[in-house]
């Protein structure tokens, strides 16, 4: 077995950055066996890595890659790490809230691991493609102030260890795409908002955030375990490389609500539909205000000068007023739009 896997299986035995990088060089020299891989996926997936085992994954990757190419405007971007209580797809509704008040999005995600319904998955449902590069990515968002980035965002050696596992899936053993997923990712925003549902690997993505750069990056919390903002649990806001605020103490006014509130569409129902009333405003006062707060925040985190209040005002019009509903309907449909700017003063 690799050194490296060897390493990760074993208590306490961090793994370098030349061993990572000659566990890459045997997986894309197909010198990697597939108990090989299912180990290195199983155990990333189950443990996550120590800080400095972490960084050196990191560093490894990110020296086999072409940084990300900028889209022009200063994009945000929002995603969560999945886990936690099941709800429906608020990242991606609030993607298409942020988006509709005019605010520039480039959205990273993945399909689901843990069970559900991923960004992905709901978008392949609703038709709208993914940008396979760094060129479509700029046009959609030129097209319609909103793009959804494909995998090409991940390094290549995601793909191949998905490759060496067969006859399993990824989505079977590859849980660390979500949780490593809104660090892994090369996508070209100015500013992402991400919501974690396992505290236990806050710091570390912290610590992962702040020694790559480059973005600001805020990460969310609640003591509700779900990986977005609720309005109506515990949340708390975790900027990389600064201090950490509760929701509660910004001068928000209380919501009530709970988890039920948020459920995804059981079986046998449609997600499409239902995602359809999500965006206008027709799943709930709870689940509107849940998405509007998300896309509040990812306006604040782009611009931390922005009121709150402004930043709600301008989310809720959105939901009211149509406009996140006609996003999806035009993209759904490949029709260019005109890009909306609500404003959210500051």
């Amino acid at each position: 077995m690799h050194p490296a896997i060897t390493a990760l299986l074993a208590p306490r035995q961090p793994v370098d950055l030349p061993a990572w990088r000659s566990l890459w060089d045997a997986l894309h020299a197909g010198a990697l066996r597939r108990g090989e891989a299912v180990a290195l996926l199983a155990s990333l997936a189950t443990s996550p890595p120590d800080a400095e085992t972490a960084e050196a994954l990191l560093d490894s990757l990110n020296e086999r890659r072409q940084p990300a190419r900028p889209v022009p405007g200063g994009c945000v971007n929002v995603v969560g790490t999945g886990g936690g209580p099941r709800t429906f797809n608020v990242s991606t509704a609030a993607a298409f809230v942020a988006a509709a008040t005019g605010l520039p999005v480039v959205k990273t995600g993945a399909r689901a691991y843990s069970g559900g319904r991923g960004a992905f998955d709901l978008l392949e449902l609703l038709g709208i493609p993914l940008a396979s590069g760094y060129d479509e990515l700029a046009d959609a968002v030129d097209r319609h102030g909103l793009a959804f980035a494909g995998y090409f965002v991940y390094p290549a050696e995601v793909a191949l260890l998905a490759r060496a596992v067969v006859p399993l899936q990824l989505r079977e053993v590859g849980r660390f795409v979500n949780v490593l997923g809104p660090v892994l990712a090369a996508a070209p925003a100015t500013a992402q908002l991400t919501g974690v549902s396992d505290l236990g690997v806050l710091d570390l993505l912290r610590r992962l955030a702040v020694r790559r750069g480059g973005a600001r990056v805020w990460f969310c919390t609640n003591d509700a375990g779900a990986d977005e903002l609720t309005g109506f649990a515990d949340d708390v806001l975790h900027p990389a490389g600064g201090p950490s605020v509760r929701l509660a103490d910004l001068g928000l006014p209380a919501t009530t609500g709970s988890l039920a509130d948020l459920r995804p569409t059981p079986p046998g129902t449609d997600p499409v539909a239902d995602f359809h009333d999500v965006l206008a405003g027709r799943r709930g006062p709870v689940a509107t205000h849940v998405v509007c707060l998300n896309a509040a925040a990812m306006r604040v985190v782009a611009d931390p000068g922005t009121r709150w209040t402004d930043a709600l005002a301008a989310a809720g019009e959105a939901v009211a007023s149509g406009a996140a509903l006609d996003l999806l309907n035009r993209m759904r449909a490949g029709r260019p739009g005109r890009r909306r700017a609500v404003a959210a003063g500051g």
